[in-house]
């Protein structure tokens, strides 16, 4: 019926908040705001990410520490 407004399609060519943002009336103040909120969060996961992955496997993570001095320690400034 062409008076309905849902489609009968069950998996819509685009889901809810994957498209364009809405245009936001107070500023971006706010959005800049939002997403630097959002980095610190996703820095914070990646670092207890990183923590989690040096516990679990020590080996590699000195491995990692020693390349990664090995590395400085050639570097020129």
């Amino acid at each position: 019926m062409p008076d309905r407004k849902f489609r009968d399609d069950p998996l819509p060519r685009t889901w809810p908040g994957t498209g364009p943002e809405p245009d936001r009336t107070d500023g971006t103040d706010e959005s800049d705001a939002e997403r630097r909120r959002r980095r610190a969060r996703f820095l914070r996961d990646l670092a207890e990410a990183r923590e989690l992955r040096d516990r679990v496997q020590p080996r590699r993570a000195k491995t990692a520490r020693l390349r990664h001095a090995m590395r400085m320690r050639t570097f020129r400034w």
